[in-house]
């Protein structure tokens, strides 16, 4: 599927959002075409002398907040239609496993041709992947990765598995013990005596002790805490947390604040021109002298920043001097490799 650069939202500076609809006619299907055919028009102008596929990834690679991320500083998702930057690095959810998914590779020598590749949360990781992280090098041992719905940081274990021991009667058990009774596992957690008793009766079992609680299945949308009585039982197996198991609460002005990473020259001329797309798809014989004015304008743009008598802020292409990439017509009347030093620019 085509990843969009834009958003329904950026329609709205131009077009309301019932005019966006009407065209549209409920089919999102025709923005993909739209944008798909706009963004195909500022690559083949801008390709040549710019980083424009770099700058169109700035704005395609955004996606939608998803808890099982731990965000780095820095890093722009979108949450409720907004488009966010993590200005704290934000926790992501670990839930406990009772599989071992990476396996870190100690003098690593490119084995059999498998080269490393760096490590992402976005990417999906099959068994012999070999990646780098955080300095090392590690060997995928079992899929994991985003359309898994399982993301597993190479090194990192949210949980840690507790050794449990079958429930005897009169032991000596200490506050948050944990037993296994019956299939299922138990923790102390209180020591209270019952009234009229002189100390707590050891022999009755856990099920039937108000002294003993029923340790509760993982649950992914409950918000555990980060300590050592936090027990939960994961597919027969009982853990505990070792590191914040839970994703951090997003809060604007604390760890998140409202910013659009994406350039806005390319923002603003894509969508004139996917609107002008989207009016073709319609009526190409009635077309609104608004929409073709603005493609014009987008298009004149285009060209100007091709030829660069314009600065679209876009970073330049670099060449193997190390210099922003010419073509020689230009070269040739440019005092200067930077176009803001030259007496044509606009």
């Amino acid at each position: 599927m085509y990843q969009r650069f834009l958003n329904n939202e950026d329609y709205l500076s131009i077009i309301t959002e019932e005019a966006l609809g009407q065209l549209t006619r409920g089919r999102e299907q025709r923005l993909f075409q739209a944008e798909e055919a706009a963004e195909a028009s500022i690559v083949e102008y801008l390709v040549d002398n710019y980083e424009i596929e770099k700058a169109l990834w700035v704005g395609k690679s955004l996606m939608e907040y998803n808890p099982q991320i731990t965000y780095p500083v820095h890093a722009h998702f979108y949450r409720d239609g907004n488009i966010y930057e993590a200005l704290r690095s934000i926790n992501g959810l670990h839930a406990p496993s009772i599989v071992k998914y990476w396996k870190e590779i100690d003098n690593y020598d490119d084995r059999n041709g498998n080269e490393a590749q760096p490590y992402s949360q976005l990417l999906n990781w099959q068994p012999g992947d070999i990646v780098t992280f955080a300095n090392g090098y590690f060997e995928c041992l079992e899929p994991n990765g985003l359309d898994f719905h399982d993301i597993r940081i190479p090194g990192v274990e949210g949980w840690t598995e507790v050794e449990v021991y079958n429930w005897e009667p009169n032991l000596p058990y200490n506050l948050w013990d944990v037993v296994s009774y019956e299939g299922k596992f138990y923790a102390l957690i209180n020591t209270d005596i019952p009234e009229g008793e002189e100390e707590m009766d050891l022999t009755v079992n856990p099920f039937e002790s108000d002294n003993w609680g029923l340790v509760g299945t993982y649950d992914p949308e409950y918000d555990y805490e980060f300590k050592d009585t936090e027990y939960v039982e994961f597919e027969g197996k009982l853990f505990i947390p070792s590191l914040k198991p839970t994703a951090d609460e997003l809060k604007e002005g604390y760890n998140v604040r409202l910013h659009d990473p994406r350039n806005s020259n390319i923002k603003k001329h894509m969508v004139q021109l996917a609107l002008y797309e989207l009016h073709k798809l319609i009526s190409p014989n009635n077309m609104s002298s608004v929409r073709i004015t603005d493609y014009e304008t987008s298009i004149t743009w285009l060209r100007d920043a091709n030829r660069m008598k314009i600065n679209p802020q876009i970073p330049r292409k670099i060449d193997t001097d190390n210099k922003p990439v010419a073509e020689y017509a230009i070269a040739t009347f440019m005092r200067d490799y930077d176009p803001n030093q030259n007496p044509w620019q606009i």
